[in-house]
């Protein structure tokens, strides 16, 4: 029997396992009997912190939505902390400079009066502050859920494959501003909170990740109008490639094994630098396999190929069980004849796995909330994904 889950049901606090030290760049690593940790979920009552390891809030529309997240949040009963960076702007592609971001995120972490960490916004070079976060520090300390996407792939990603943490790749901080909420926000802070897990016959919390109807395609949210909603309109149409047959709005597809993603524009960039663990990653969890979930925030047709044939050929999909992508934000329309879907199919078709397309992940609202580094049962059935991911 299933039973469900409330925020202040017993948990295990976190699913601890051994490390050992390894690598030869100054960053530990994981053994190979290694397992994913999963932090504890918050409780009404403790501290959601907002470091600003990319931008951060300090001009509009996010400034405001950013200050009636912190009233929503804490009217849900939830104790709010901005970190020293969350209105900062003097950075360079990120709200300050990489070593004061760097330190904020690490101090952040690492401290016992925050519960939860969600990032202040997305930006441009938070692999900038990656390289100024004290990683040990952070492997070292209590798990602690860190939300945020696009940039903070750079922090999401390196979290799992390096310190062996799961994270959610979910909405920012300014997103809870919105009034009213839309369903996928909910479904965060239900991610974050624990409210929308149920327990298996052994224990484990389930999270479970629905697709939505509708996407926007155009916004509402501006400067004048820095609280609206997601404006979606658009029905989604999800589009299934398995053994070799394209369908649209009417495919089918299963996949199972570890959640792994984010952005592609920055996890091309991760390869081959020192925090590219990938491989060592896969090795890990050989058993369990790998479901990458992936979209695109600049990238065009071209450049979305060229990110997926330099991951590939840096071996990250070697023990791939399927792919899930995003709608591309700016690699809709055609470039040189190649749309995104022939872009992305010309390289991920031959690993012979399931590809789930147009799924509600990344730029174009709305997103489902997906905790990186989770085993996964994903399924798509006409338009309808589910993520059913098992904190295991």
């Amino acid at each position: 029997m299933f039973g469900l889950l409330s925020c202040t049901d017993a948990i295990p606090s976190v699913y601890l396992f051994e490390s050992t030290p390894l690598g030869d760049d100054g960053l530990k690593g994981w053994g190979s009997e290694a397992n994913v940790r999963y932090p504890e979920f918050i409780a009404q009552g403790e501290t959601i912190g907002f470091p600003a390891p990319s931008f951060g809030a300090n001009i509009e529309p996010y400034r405001t939505a950013f200050d009636h997240a912190l009233e929503v949040l804490s009217a849900r009963g939830y104790e709010v902390k901005p970190g020293p960076n969350a209105y900062a702007g003097d950075g360079i592609g990120i709200s300050s400079t990489p070593e004061s971001c760097g330190r904020e995120f690490t101090e952040m972490y690492c401290a016992d009066d925050t519960a939860v960490l969600i990032a202040c916004g997305g930006g441009e070079l938070a692999c900038e502050t990656l390289a100024s976060v004290d990683l040990d520090a952070v492997r070292a300390a209590k798990p602690k859920w860190f939300e945020g996407y696009s940039d903070n792939t750079n922090l999401t990603f390196t979290l799992t494959t390096l310190c062996d943490v799961a994270s959610v790749y979910g909405p920012c901080a300014s997103t809870f501003g919105m009034e009213p909420w839309h369903t996928c926000v909910e479904d965060a802070l239900g991610t974050l909170s624990g409210s929308s897990a149920f327990l298996d016959e052994g224990g484990v919390p389930h999270i479970v990740a629905n697709s939505y109807p509708r996407h926007e395609v155009e916004g509402l949210k501006d400067a004048e109008h820095p609280l609206a909603p997601y404006n979606c309109t658009a029905l989604s149409l999800r589009r299934v490639l398995s053994n070799g047959e394209m369908r649209i709005g009417d495919g089918a597809a299963y996949m199972e094994g570890r959640l792994l993603g984010g952005c592609m524009d920055i996890l091309a960039m991760l390869v081959g630098t020192r925090f590219d663990q990938v491989k060592a990653f896969n090795e890990r969890y050989a058993d369990d396999g790998v479901i990458w979930f992936l979209e695109s925030c600049d990238l065009n047709p071209m450049s979305i190929r060229r990110a997926l044939w330099q991951m590939e050929n840096a071996g990250w999909f070697d023990r791939v069980r399927g792919f899930v992508l995003g709608r591309p934000l700016c690699g809709a329309e055609p470039f040189l004849g190649l749309d995104a879907y022939q872009a992305a199919c010309g390289i991920l078709e031959k690993h012979h796995a399931p590809i789930i397309m147009d799924a509600d992940i990344g730029h174009i609202p709305p997103s489902m909330p997906l905790i990186c580094g989770s085993f996964a049962k994903v399924s798509c059935m006409g338009n309808d994904i589910s993520i059913e991911q098992i904190l295991r």
